[in-house]
C-alpha cells in the first residue's frame, strides 16, 4: 500500500541543495547574526540528508533556547521557528527509523505550534505522529491521531492535505483488515482528490482500493483498479509506485494460481525497479520471483533470483559496489552450474558402473555357486553396495519417504496439519563473500552448515534445503509428533550459541551474526525432480516462517503467534508487539530469550 506525503506551508524559500550548501556556509560565517534562525530554518528544511537534516534542526534549536535565556522573552516568533525546528528533527529521525525519538520531536512541534496558534501545522503534524505509529505498527495510536488530524483538517478546509490524511488512515485501516472503514475512507480521498485534480493522489487512491478488494478475493475488480493507478502514474512518472502496484498484481494472480500471469507481472515490476534502482523493490521482486519459478519447476533459476534477493536486501552501498556484488554473484551461479551438471555426470557414472558390477557380479556368482567362499564374498559385495546406495538415499530424503521411492517408484506429497519451520540466515554474508576466493567461501558455509545439521539429527528434526547462505529445517515431519515446536527451539539456540562462539574460532575467520525465524502451521512435503530428488515443503506456514527470519535480529530467536501458543508455558518468551510485514499487514511476533 502507499501513502501520499503532505507538504507543509513554511516561511523559507524552496531551494536546490546548491543553494542549500551556500546557506551553510554563510551560517558558518554570521552563526551569531540576527538571521542565523532563519537561515538554519532553511538549511534544516530544504536538506535532503538525514544526518545533515537532525545537525541543522538540533543546532536551531539550541540557538532558539540560548536566545531566550539571554533575552527572557518568548515573543519575536520564537515558537515559530521552534515548531519548525522539531518538525524537521521528526522528519530526519523518522528518515533514519528512529520513530521513537521522531513521534518525541513531532510532540514537541505540536506544542510550539499550538501555542503560536498555527492550526495548519497542528494539524499537519498530527498526521506526522500518525504515520510513524503506523511505521512501527502501533495501530491503535495511528487511528486515534488520523482521527484528531482529520477533524482539524476538516474545520480549516484544506483540501489536499484532508484527502492525504484520509487516504493515510485508510490505508492503515487496510493493514489491520478494517476493509469497510478503509473503502469508505478511500471514497472521500478520491472525491477530494478528483475536486483539486491532483493526479498522484488519484493513482495512490484508486490502488489501494484495489488492494482492499484484493483482501477480500474480488480479484477482478482488484486488477482493475490497481492497472487503472499503473496506467495514471505511468503519466506523471512515479515509477517507485508503479513498481508496488506490478507486484501486487503478481500477488493476486499467485493467489488465483495463474502463475505464468503472476511471474509476468513479478518481471515488469523488477524491469522497472532495476531501471529506476528501487533496490528495496528490486529485493522483493527478485523474491517473489524465485518462489514462482520454483513454483512452476526451475529451481536453478530459483537460486540465483533467490541469491539476487540477498544481495538486494544487504546493500546498504551504491550502485557500483551493488554491481560488484552481482557480478560475484553470477560467477558463483555458473560455477554452481557447473558443479551440479558435473555431479550428475558422476550419478551416472556411478549408476552405470554399479549396474556393470551388479552384472558382473551375477555371473561370478552363477559360474561359482558350487564355491561357498566366493558366494560368501559375493553376498558381502552386493549388501555394501546396497547398504551404500540405502546411505546416498537417506543423505537426500527423510527414510519413510526413501522407503516409499524405492517401493514405488515416487512419493505422493503428504499434508501435514502441525508443523515447525525454520529459516535462518548470516547478516553481512554477501559482503564477507564478496572478495573471497570460491573453495574458501565453500569451506565457510560448510563448517556452520555441517554444525547445523548435527543439530538437527540431535532433536530428530528434518533439514530441508539450503539456499545461498539461508538454512532451511522443519519439524513434525515425515512424522507427526507434538513436541517439534519445543525441539525447534533447544536448535534454534544450539545454532545461535555456535556461530556466537564461532566469532572467536580462528577455523574460518568468519564473524557473522545469525537471524533465526520460526513459525508453525500446516504445510504440504513431498518430492520434486525425476533425477535429482529434493524433499520439500509448501504452504504459507513456510513463507511466514521466512518473514519471521526477515524480521529478527542479529543473534535473536524471532516467533510467530502460532509457535507462541506451542511453547509459552517451556521457554521465556518476550513480546514485540504486532509489526507490519509486508503483504501480510500485522503479525504478532516474540524473541525466545536465553
Amino acid at each position: 500500500m502507499l501513502q501520499v506525503q503532505i507538504v507543509y506551508s513554511q516561511e523559507v524559500l524552496d531551494l536546490d541543495q546548491v543553494r542549500v550548501d551556500s546557506l551553510k556556509q554563510i551560517y558558518k560565517e554570521n552563526s551569531e547574526s540576527k538571521d542565523a534562525r532563519r537561515i538554519l530554518a532553511v538549511i534544516s528544511h530544504d536538506e535532503t540528508d538525514p544526518d545533515e537534516k537532525l545537525f541543522y534542526s538540533n543546532k536551531l534549536i539550541e540557538l532558539i533556547e540560548s536566545q531566550s535565556v539571554k533575552s527572557n522573552r518568548k515573543k519575536d516568533s520564537v515558537d515559530f521557528f521552534l515548531s519548525a525546528a522539531y518538525l524537521q528533527k521528526g522528519n530526519a529521525l523518522q528518515l533514519q527509523g528512529e520513530f521513537h525519538e521522531a513521534i518525541d520531536a513531532y510532540f514537541k512541534c505540536k506544542e510550539a505550534s499550538d501555542r503560536e496558534g498555527d492550526e495548519a501545522l497542528s494539524s499537519g503534524v498530527l498526521v506526522s505522529i500518525a504515520d510513524t505509529y503506523s511505521m512501527i505498527g502501533n495501530s491503535e495510536s495511528a487511528e486515534k491521531y488520523y482521527d484528531e488530524a482529520i477533524v482539524l483538517l476538516r474545520k480549516n478546509k484544506d483540501s489536499i492535505n484532508l484527502a492525504s490524511a484520509l487516504l493515510n488512515a485508510g490505508d492503515e485501516y487496510l493493514n489491520t483488515k478494517q476493509f469497510e472503514k478503509a473503502l469508505k475512507n478511500f471514497e472521500e480521498s478520491g472525491i477530494l482528490f478528483e475536486m483539486i485534480d491532483y493526479p498522484i493522489g488519484k493513482a495512490y487512491n484508486i490502488g489501494n482500493i484495489g488492494m482492499v478488494y484484493a483482501e477480500q478475493g474480488k480479484h477482478e475488480e482488484a486488477k482493475n483498479n490497481i492497472y487503472e493507478a499503473i496506467t495514471i502514474l505511468e503519466g506523471i512518472e512515479d515509477y517507485y509506485a508503479i513498481s508496488v502496484y506490478l507486484y501486487a498484481m503478481s500477488d493476486i494472480y499467485q493467489e488465483q494460481q495463474d502463475y505464468s500471469k503472476a511471474l509476468d507481472y513479478a518481471y515488469r515490476s523488477f524491469d522497472v525497479a532495476k531501471t529506476y534502482d528501487l533496490k528495496d523493490q528490486l529485493s522483493e521482486a527478485n523474491l517473489r520471483i524465485s518462489i514462482l519459478l520454483e513454483l512452476a519447476g526451475n529451481p536453478t533459476e530459483a537460486l540465483a533470483r533467490y541469491k539476487d534477493h540477498i544481495a538486494y536486501r544487504d546493500s546498504i552501498i551504491n550502485v557500483e559496489n551493488v554491481q560488484k556484488i552481482a557480478n560475484y554473484e553470477v560467477k558463483q551461479k555458473d560455477l554452481e552450474v557447473e558443479n551440479l551438471e558435473q555431479k550428475r555426470k558422476n550419478q551416472r557414472i556411478v549408476f552405470w558402473s554399479t549396474i556393470g558390477v551388479l552384472f558382473l557380479i551375477g555371473v561370478l556368482a552363477y559360474e561359482l555357486y558350487k564355491r561357498n567362499k566366493f558366494v560368501r564374498k559375493t553376498n558381502k559385495i552386493i549388501a555394501a553396495e546396497k547398504e551404500r546406495s540405502d546411505n546416498l538415499l537417506l543423505n537426500i530424503l527423510p527414510e519413510e519417504t526413501a522407503q516409499e521411492l524405492k517401493d514405488k517408484g515416487s512419493v505422493e506429497a503428504k499434508k501435514f496439519e502441525s508443523v515447525t519451520v525454520l529459516f535462518s540466515d548470516f547478516k553481512g554474508f554477501t559482503h564477507y563473500a564478496e572478495n573471497l576466493p570460491p573453495e574458501d567461501l565453500v569451506n565457510t558455509v560448510d563448517h556452520y552448515f555441517s554444525e547445523f545439521d548435527l543439530i538437527m539429527e540431535k532433536y530428530n528434526l528434518e533439514k530441508i534445503k539450503t539456499v545461498g547462505d539461508a538454512y532451511m529445517a522443519a519439524g513434525g515431519l515425515p512424522f507427526e509428533t507434538e513436541d517439534h515446536a519445543n525441539k525447534m527451539i533447544l536448535a534454534a539456540r544450539e545454532m545461535a550459541e555456535f556461530v556466537a562462539k564461532a566469532k572467536h574460532d580462528d577455523k574460518t575467520g568468519a564473524t557473522f551474526d545469525i537471524r533465526i525465524g520460526i513459525n508453525t502451521g500446516p504445510v504440504v512435503a513431498g518430492v520434486v525432480g525425476s533425477k535429482k530428488f529434493a524433499y520439500d515443503i509448501w504452504g504459507d506456514t513456510v513463507n511466514i516462517a521466512s518473514r519471521m527470519e526477515s524480521n529478527s535480529e542479529p543473534g535473536r530467536i524471532n516467533i510467530s503467534e502460532e509457535t507462541y501458543q506451542h511453547i509459552k508455558s517451556d521457554f521465556d518468551c518476550e513480546y514485540r508487539g504486532e509489526i507490519a510485514v509486508k503483504n501480510r499487514g500485522q503479525m504478532k511476533m516474540y524473541f525466545v530469550n536465553a
